[in-house]
């Protein structure tokens, strides 16, 4: 008999795979996933500390979420008066982030303008999200504040005769709010769609130019098609983060979300029920309200954008 040939054993690359992001799945559940599952746990039970006594942990069932719910002795209820602020707060500085940034994104990497030094202005327009959010509203408070030099210039030049307090109005609030997070984040969003862009076939603008279409048929007809993947993106997590509001309008209001509550954000909300109180039941509710509505405003935007690139 002939000897049996050798078989040689492969290799199993997709057992290597498995075993280099096995620490990514490992950290993610001990850090997050096992926080998240004890979050809602907690949601369900009273526990919270009065002075130097603790109460609980005693189970509630769905007490918190009907507390929650609850309208006060003036007929508002907090968290949906909270959810409007964070969602109006977010929708003054993201619109204008996301329109700016496309705008910006096309110019730059216009075929036609050929704009030279790309990388010096992403440099530049990424800038401002180097600096920390509490640094930045430090640096509003004092330019805005009613000894600051926004004030100081208004009554020199004649613009003012007595001091502005701009964080007792509403609007100048929010929207220095707004204005923040417009200046911190559009750079980003500019560097994320000016990547999308360039990765479309340049032989498809040059096939549009040829066919005589202007640049404003080249962008809703080639560029923003093709763009909605990146641009879906760049929505929804601008909305996490938007709904995840905190250092802000915490450091801008000292935390009071002045005036009359109209800054405070649902994650001020929350601040508030872990702070001397130590509310881990109240706290918990909320984050799992939070949890809901950022995954319901998500796939309402993820819908709505992917909808609009069906032909």
């Amino acid at each position: 008999m002939g000897k049996q040939p050798l078989r040689r054993k492969g290799v199993s690359y997709a057992k290597w795979g498995y075993i280099f992001i096995a620490p990514f799945f490992l950290a993610y559940a001990v850090f997050h996933l096992a926080p998240q599952v004890l979050t809602v746990y907690n949601s369900f039970f009273e526990n919270y500390r009065e002075g130097l006594t603790q109460v609980g942990p005693n189970f509630v069932g769905l007490k918190n979420y009907a507390a929650l719910f609850t309208p006060d002795s003036s007929g508002s209820v907090d968290i949906l008066k909270y959810a409007g602020n964070t969602l109006a707060l977010w929708l003054g500085g993201a619109v204008p982030q996301i329109l700016v940034a496309l705008l910006l994104a096309i110019f730059f990497t216009s075929y036609r303008l050929r704009i030279k030094g790309q990388a010096f202005f992403k440099a530049v327009i990424y800038l401002p999200n180097l600096i920390m959010a509490s640094a930045f509203s430090m640096l509003f408070y004092t330019l805005f504040s009613n000894v600051g030099p926004v004030n100081q210039l208004l009554m020199q030049l004649g613009w003012s005769d007595h001091v502005i307090d701009f964080f007792a109005v509403k609007f100048t609030v929010r929207g220095l709010i707004c204005l923040m997070n417009f200046l911190m984040w559009f750079g980003n969003t500019t560097i994320l769609l000016m990547a999308g862009i360039m990765g479309i076939d340049q032989s498809l603008f040059e096939a549009s130019t040829i066919d005589g279409a202007s640049s404003l048929q080249t962008f809703f007809r080639v560029t923003l098609p093709l763009l909605t993947p990146i641009l879906v993106y760049t929505v929804i997590t601008a909305l996490i983060g938007g709904l995840q509001m905190f250092d802000v309008p915490q450091v801008l209001t000292n935390g009071l979300g002045t005036p009359n509550r109209s800054s405070t954000t649902l994650i001020m909300y929350l601040n508030n029920y872990l702070g001397t109180s130590k509310n881990y039941g109240m706290a918990g509710a909320i984050s799992v309200v939070v949890f809901l509505l950022t995954g319901l405003l998500s796939v309402l935007v993820f819908k709505s954008l992917a909808r609009q690139r069906e032909p």
